[in-house]
């Protein structure tokens, strides 16, 4: 069977698995989403591992738990096909963020199915019974209803589906599933080092993120690096009366506004020294792969209320192939929700700097102190005794967060090139190719260990509320990823690097 036919005939059978047991795949979903997986509570964390363990094992997977003493474990699984040349290796992760159930309409943690997304109507709906039709523009909400649970929901379906057809993968498949990846996976090097025989493949697909802003399928080739800090200003050394002390004692939420008004110009561009230096330019087919899609920041911008974006409205899909510097928080002088009349004694802003191909997070950090010095700041480590702070007009102190480099595979490879083309070949129509995903994935890790090309297949819907309130996945994406994975997992074929 050439790739073409066996692409067809797993796409056949993918959709009518879903056609006739789409309510009982729905239901199973509903099941996996109940348990919840808050990052850092180990046994709720473990409960997940074991469920998913066993959906796995119900499918002919060897699977295994890899746990490094007191942390999450990592579900491992394999199944080996006679004759096969190639291996794919997925990787997810079904650990997901804290979720506070009075900012959601539904409990996080009781799926609930809507008729529509809530902002456009949506309304809670019964889940299906057997045999009844499911609108695709349907949605479930629940807390890692799209982060991460979705792909594994939908590999697990497309197994389920090639087999009730009568057709078997045509590569083999392993699995790498994280559960630590909502806290920066710090053990996941250690995970491929101990186990860099066992995790050999040809290619790694990642599942996780969504699918393009203009809602085509995409395929994204590498995905930005990270670095932050929290930084502390500091004024005196207790709070002080806004009236008896106003326009006399400095207000550090003033001074912290003008360095964060410092770092970046209202048009967007960071003005910290050397900040776009060393960036890896794209290449001329990662640039045709930006120039090929189509233009839908203006329907974007009216969808998210903006009335223009930075950079003089530049396309977002350019903009994410540079580094980004964002405030991702600000908090001065409000004490358990009450604003006071106070000067306070400190300010801080938490800030993320996203990484492309090219830049170190370490030298990064450096650019951003370099810049804060040559600004006038006195930077500490600790908290300034009354020594500095008698020198110092201006004090501030960098927490650091965990960081990592940006990825980007080489288009052209030929196993990349021939996963293009099945991905297509899946989607019937066009497939936006991201050089550069705009979020932020260890997947260093992954080529520094293992030495392989990294690509992502995400699947859910673009508007999917991640990490927030009221996370969904639309069921025609869920379709889509059932669809998606059948097509990889038979279609790819023993000869698909040629």
């Amino acid at each position: 069977m050439d790739d073409s036919s066996a692409i067809s005939s797993a796409l056949a059978a993918a959709r009518a698995y879903r056609t006739t047991q789409g309510p009982r795949i729905l239901r199973d979903f509903a099941e996996w989403l109940a348990l919840p997986n808050i990052a850092g509570d180990s046994l709720a964390i473990q409960a997940n591992a074991a469920y998913l363990a066993a959906q796995m094992e119900r499918r002919g997977i060897d699977t295994e738990l890899w746990q490094i003493a007191g942390m999450p474990p990592v579900v491992f699984g394999e199944r080996r096909v006679p004759g096969a040349d190639t291996t794919l290796l997925f990787y997810a992760h079904y650990d997901g963020q804290p979720a506070e159930a009075v900012e959601w309409t539904a409990p996080p943690w009781t799926p609930t199915l809507f008729s529509n997304a809530i902002p456009q109507g949506g309304q809670p709906i019964p889940f299906p019974a057997d045999g009844a039709p499911i609108d695709p523009n349907s949605r479930i909400y629940a807390r890692s209803a799209s982060d991460d649970k979705a792909p594994f929901t939908a590999i697990l379906t497309a197994l389920d589906a090639l087999e009730a057809a009568g057709l078997a993968p045509r590569v083999n498949l392993k699995f790498f599933f994280d559960g630590e990846e909502e806290t920066g996976s710090p053990t996941l090097g250690d995970y491929l080092a101990a186990h860099r025989d066992r995790l050999a493949a040809d290619i790694l697909l990642i599942c996780d993120g969504p699918v393009h802003q203009n809602r085509q399928p995409q395929l994204f080739f590498g995905a930005r690096g990270f670095t932050g800090f929290t930084v502390t200003v500091y004024g005196p050394t207790r709070h002080l009366h806004s009236g008896h002390y106003g326009n006399w004692a400095p207000n550090p939420g003033l001074l912290l506004a003008h360095m964060l008004a410092g770092m970046k110009a209202p048009d967007g561009r960071v003005l910290i020294e050397d900040f776009y230096e060393g960036v890896t330019p794209l290449n001329a087919i990662e640039q045709a792969a930006i120039d090929a899609l189509p233009d839908f920041d203006g329907s974007l911008r009216a969808e998210l209320g903006l009335a223009e974006t930075e950079a003089g409205n530049a396309r977002l899909d350019q903009r994410i192939q540079q580094p980004s510097l964002n405030i991702r928080g600000i908090q001065c002088g409000i004490a358990d929700g009450r604003i006071l009349n106070m000067i306070p004694s400190v300010a801080r802003a938490s800030v993320d700097i996203r990484l492309v191909k090219g830049l170190d997070p370490d030298v990064m950090i450096e650019r951003v102190r370099a810049h804060l010095r040559r600004d006038g700041w006195h930077l500490v480590d600790a908290e300034p005794d009354a020594a500095t702070r008698s020198r110092h007009p201006k004090i501030a102190r960098l927490g650091l967060d965990p960081s990592f480099p940006a990825v980007r595979t080489d288009m052209t490879l030929p196993i990349v090139q021939a996963l293009v083309r099945t991905v297509r070949a899946a989607c019937d129509g066009p497939v936006a190719l991201l050089p550069t995903l705009g979020g932020s994935l260890p997947l260093y890790h992954f080529v520094d260990h293992l030495g392989l090309p990294v690509v992502g297949v995400p699947i859910a819907n673009h508007d999917n509320n991640q990490h927030g309130p009221d996370e969904n996945l639309r069921i025609a994406n869920l379709w889509y990823g059932i669809d998606l994975f059948a097509a990889i997992i038979h279609g790819a074929g023993p000869a698909h690097q040629n």
